[in-house]
């Protein structure tokens, strides 16, 4: 079956959205009809622990870390995919970027069908 969008979600700090937005502008993500620039965001806590051999954003190698992070949502066509997530690591503070890339089938978002 082929999905002609998918749905990001992009865990962040809170300092970087703009950057985000204006990354995923670029690419079009977030184009839905006639409006660009279409996401969601909220607030999160997120955990994780950095490995020996690490230079982490936030935290210290060998130490669990409990922070408050936004989850960003956005809509892009599937063809963009890896596109989008280039725009998105050239913004991204983490060595290891949470990006999650979720089909979505049978949306408002294409009106062909």
């Amino acid at each position: 079956m082929d999905f002609a969008f998918c749905k990001l979600e992009i865990f962040l700090p809170e300092s970087h959205l703009e950057p985000l937005r204006e990354a995923l502008r670029s690419v079009d993500a977030g184009h839905i009809g006639h409006y660009d620039s279409c996401l969601s965001y909220s607030r999160v806590i997120s955990s994780w622990r950095p490995l020996e051999g690490t230079d982490p954003y936030l935290g210290r190698p060998g130490e669990l870390s409990v922070e408050p992070e936004l989850k960003v949502e956005v809509t892009c066509r599937t063809e963009r995919v890896d596109e989008t997530i280039a725009a998105i690591k050239r913004v991204h503070p983490y060595e290891e970027p949470v990006i999650d890339v979720i089909p979505l089938w049978r949306t408002g978002l294409d009106c062909s069908r």
